[in-house]
């Protein structure tokens, strides 16, 4: 895929950032010393670690060049460095591994998430959240419209390049012999937005870019005037002219 957008990201950044908040206040941790943001982005979850755990050498991790361009802009309390969560351990033990809204685009990120519970010392903690909406209409419809289209055989790839997340059960029976304590929980958060156009807007620099990048330029307008077409049944619009998006997001928190 092409790298990642950071401005258009960041366009609904108090949403995003939401569920990091939400995942960091039951982080059962009241000092650190060494923290990772895995999956750092543009470094909007990694000021919240910084904000929370004053004087930890904080590190966030990406393998995006532009967010992780953004992330030293906006962020210079943190050091930020390039790696691959499918292979990558901390140089240092870690006191916190938090994870938002990154390792669902990982492969077998269960085995990953296994293997990060192992490197933090007594007492360490793996936070994660990721979305687990592959289901909601937002985009079973993107599949949907990839179908209509001349471009069936191309975009045949884009539904593989996230997989639908285990179940919860799977999470637990796989961490829970490496920690003392494990928390899972969903959250569903509804999302204001304008639209079926805001629908795209959110998704344009996350779930839409499988879709988009194997299409043309002259395609593009084609695909996304068909999906917009199925959002529009799908979100209908409400008394004040917007519609709400659906989320629901999977949270880990657990304690070594």
């Amino acid at each position: 895929m092409s790298d990642w957008n950071p401005t258009q990201y960041l366009t609904f950044a108090d949403e995003r950032t939401r569920a990091a908040r939400d995942l960091l206040a039951q982080v059962p941790l009241t000092a650190a010393r060494r923290v990772y943001d895995l999956g750092c982005g543009p470094g909007n979850s990694t000021a919240l670690l910084v904000e929370r755990f004053a004087g930890a050498m904080i590190t966030g991790i990406d393998n995006s060049p532009a967010m992780l361009e953004a992330a030293r802009k906006a962020c210079p309390g943190a050091q930020f460095a390039a790696g691959d969560l499918t292979n990558w351990m901390p140089e240092h033990v870690p006191d916190l591994l938090f994870s938002n809204a990154t390792l669902q685009w990982v492969p077998d990120h269960l085995d990953v998430m296994v293997r990060l519970a192992g490197a933090l010392p007594e007492g360490g903690v793996l936070a994660v959240q990721m979305p687990d909406n592959l289901m909601e209409p937002s985009h079973a419809l993107m599949q949907k419209a990839a179908e209509q289209g001349p471009w069936g055989a191309r975009l045949a790839a884009a539904a593989a390049a996230r997989e639908a997340l285990p179940g919860v059960a799977d999470y637990y029976a796989r961490l829970k012999p490496g920690l003392s304590r494990l928390d899972i929980w969903h959250t569903i958060y509804n999302h204001p937005l304008d639209g079926v156009e805001g629908i795209v807007s959110w998704l344009a620099s996350t779930g839409l870019r499988p879709w988009l990048d194997p299409l043309s330029a002259e395609e593009r307008p084609d695909y996304l005037a068909r999906y917009k077409a199925l959002l529009a049944e799908a979100y209908p619009l409400q008394a004040d002219g917007r519609v709400l998006l659906r989320f629901p997001r999977l949270f880990i928190v657990g304690v070594r």
